[in-house]
């Protein structure tokens, strides 16, 4: 088979599955809130008691990240999922007030696109499948091809325990030929309606150019500023779990860390009781090359990797069982490549005078990359979180937790989702951990409460009017009564 040949099978195959797909969804539409939680708390299940099972199949796929992290995620995506939205309301009469004559009906968005990114497979087809078809709709899954069979059978095996729960065959579907091309029909036909875009850059600016709804997320490059009020020992524990956590694949990680003058060496102490390894001007310049191509974009080849193997690549020598990879750094930019989105156990140290100058940084970070997603502080006053919280462009602030489990909602309140929204500033359109509530349109239904005797202001409440005023009110006034006359 040509490459074109293949092209072309997965364009036909994106249009079969769409077109199964809507005729699935239009079941789906008519059934009960307690069918649709039936059918999700079966897809949660299957994608639990699998949950080791996916991870070892995608860190052996993919080769990113750490099985016991994975089996985590699975679990995350499927437990935490299922029981944070399992009493919300999503389909039929959502809202009913008989005194204001007031109703909200909630109405699925249709056919869903999945696309799904390699660093985290497995869990992301289990929560987008569980989000999508608690509001109703259905959901057809592009994965990534350097994932591929880690998705199949993640689709597999939801999809066999969501049609055992009376859930429609094809309303869960993934496409087995992936292809550019063919992702990129399902995000422009019409038959899809809404794109949820977990990736790179490419992809979801992709999906937001394809002219279909899509809700998608930038990259992170979240700071983590541990202000001089901070308990250090418990931020450095923080920021070494989250940044080491699944090798620190998921976008909501600490990229930087800023400490100031006076807790600097504290905070350099504790990481490295902590296993962190500070590397010389030498070795950050040999790591840097590594770090970012020729092209300006993060090399692949540290993505979910090690610190071993990436000290390995780079040709660097550290200490056995150092646990995060240090760079002390003082610029900010495009060819700064430690001050950008690494996911890896790689972080860059920043040093500042005061909580006014790492607000600065922190901006100067985020706006460079990963502005709208997330950063985290550390830090026992509530006036210096409360600037923070003003003033900084992110949509998750995090306060002494770490990034990757606060960020996700896992440690913190924020709904438990791996698709994060970045807001406006970030090029996404929510700001939102996207949940079954972001999935569905609401129909108001109001009753009349109010007739034109009441909306036409009254002659007593007026003020004195000139003669030209008399002549136009006197105009107005025949002109409602003529109107009025035809209605009858």
């Amino acid at each position: 088979m040509s490459l074109l040949d293949k092209d072309l099978s997965s364009i036909q195959e994106v249009r079969d599955l769409l077109r199964k797909a809507t005729e699935a969804q239009k079941v789906l539409a008519k059934m009960s809130q307690e069918q649709i939680d039936s059918i999700c708390k079966a897809v949660a299940k299957a994608g639990y008691d699998n949950r080791e099972l996916l991870a070892r199949m995608a860190v052996e796929e993919t080769g990113f990240g750490i099985v016991e992290d994975k089996i985590i995620k699975n679990e995350f995506a499927s437990k935490y999922v299922l029981d944070a939205m399992k009493d919300m309301r999503t389909v039929g009469v959502l809202v009913e007030d008989k005194e204001a004559k007031y109703m909200e009906v909630a109405v699925p968005v249709g056919v869903v696109a999945g696309v799904i990114p390699s660093t985290n497979p497995t869990s992301t087809v289990i929560y987008k499948t569980l989000i999508s078809l608690k509001a109703g709709n259905a959901i057809v899954f592009s994965p990534h091809p350097t994932a591929k069979n880690c998705i199949l059978k993640t689709v597999e095996l939801i999809k066999e325990a969501a049609i055992e729960a009376g859930c429609p065959a094809d309303a869960i579907g993934v496409v087995t030929i992936p292809t550019m091309q063919g992702t990129n029909e399902l995000m422009k036909n019409s038959m899809t309606k809404l794109i949820l875009a977990t990736g790179g850059s490419a992809m979801v600016k992709a999906a937001y150019s394809s002219g279909t709804p899509a809700i998608g997320v930038g990259p992170g490059n979240g700071p983590a500023y541990i202000e001089r009020t901070a308990d250090v020992k418990q931020a450095v524990s923080d920021i070494i779990v989250s940044k080491t956590f699944d090798n620190g694949t998921i976008c909501a990680s600490e990229q930087s860390v800023i400490v100031e003058n006076n807790n600097k060496q504290a905070v350099i102490d504790e990481m490295k009781r902590q296993g962190a390894y500070f590397l010389s001007e030498a070795e950050s310049e040999q790591l840097s090359k590594f770090v970012l191509r020729a092209n300006g974009t993060m090399n692949p080849q540290i993505v979910g990797k090690s610190v071993d193997v990436i000290a390995n690549l780079a040709k660097l020598t550290v200490p056995q069982g150092t646990t995060v990879l240090v760079a002390p750094e003082t610029k900010v930019g495009k060819n700064a490549p430690f001050s950008r989105e690494k996911l890896g156990p790689i972080l860059a140290f920043y040093t500042v005078n005061d909580w006014k100058e790492a607000c600065h940084l922190c901006y100067d970070i985020l706006t460079n990359e990963g502005v709208g997603h997330t950063m985290t502080i550390h830090s026992q006053d509530n006036d210096v979180i409360r600037q923070f919280a003003l003033e900084k462009p992110v949509s998750r602030l995090l306060v002494n937790t770490p990034g990757t489990l606060g960020g996700i909602g896992a440690s913190t309140n924020l709904f438990p989702a791996l698709t994060l929204g970045c807001g406006a500033v970030g090029g996404s359109s929510t700001s939102d951990n996207i949940s079954p509530m972001n999935l569905f349109n609401v129909r108001r239904i109001v009753w009349g409460v109010k007739g034109i005797e009441d909306i036409r202001p009254s002659k007593s409440h007026k003020p004195a009017a000139t003669s030209s005023e008399v002549n136009q009110d006197a105009l107005v006034e025949l002109l409602v009564d003529k109107i009025m006359e035809k209605l009858k």
